[in-house]
């Protein structure tokens, strides 16, 4: 008897709970749509600041790499006029320019592949708006068709307005993509071990990932002869 009680009082709730979504659809579909315009603005200031590190990063690389030209040409003239000890000083400094130059280039790749992610998630989000206003377009037209058809008494059993707001809700209802590439950029970059092998490198493990002073010296004598 309880069992039958409990499951009779379930399906009057299930029933009113359905009743205020069909009342207040036309309000929850606007709502959701607010909240994904929310979610679109808050990804274009993400990408907006990437494209601003982007830059900066860039910026910062090609001057490294302006210094780097500079100061070969100039190690190359000491060479030449054998001051091999003013040689040495440049090659470690371009040694470790060329270090950190190849730091930042990492760093572009990865900002490059975000910036494109991201761009890519906001043109798709914004079409999937433009396509969810149309959708509550219709079901605004369907839903005073159905008032309108309610005034006059005229029952159809069609079934189109609960059609059209569920799937709506289908495609309104969907995790957000933006979110969960950043989440995992982020998974991606702790998983990171480059510094692993840069350091097995230096300790004679493997081939060198990192140019040396003695590389730099060794090119500059073999471009000498």
């Amino acid at each position: 008897m309880f069992k039958t009680l409990a499951t009779l009082i379930n399906g009057q709730h299930a029933r009113a709970e359905d009743r205020v979504r069909d009342a207040f659809a036309i309000e929850l579909i606007d709502q959701k749509i607010r909240e994904s315009e929310a979610s679109l603005r808050a990804a274009k200031a993400t990408l907006a600041s990437l494209i601003q590190r982007q830059r900066s990063e860039q910026r910062q690389h090609d001057g490294l790499k302006s210094r780097i030209n500079d100061l070969m040409k100039r190690a190359k003239e000491a060479l030449d006029s054998d001051r091999d000890d003013m040689a040495a000083e440049a090659a470690r400094a371009i040694a470790s320019m060329e270090n950190e130059l190849a730091g930042r280039a990492e760093t572009l790749g990865r900002l490059e592949q975000k910036v494109m992610r991201l761009r890519s998630s906001i043109e798709s989000g914004h079409r999937r708006i433009i396509d969810l206003k149309q959708g509550a377009i219709q079901a605004r037209a369907v839903r005073r068709e159905q008032d309108l058809q309610s005034r006059m008494a005229i029952h159809s059993e069609t079934g189109s307005v609960e059609e059209a707001e569920e799937l709506i809700s289908r495609v309104l209802g969907k995790d957000d993509p933006f979110e969960r590439s950043e989440i995992l950029a982020d998974i991606n970059s702790d998983l990171n071990h480059d510094t692993l092998t840069d350091r097995m490198a230096d300790a004679g493990f493997g081939a060198a990932t990192r140019s040396t002073a003695d590389d730099v010296l060794a090119r500059l004598k073999a471009a000498k002869k």
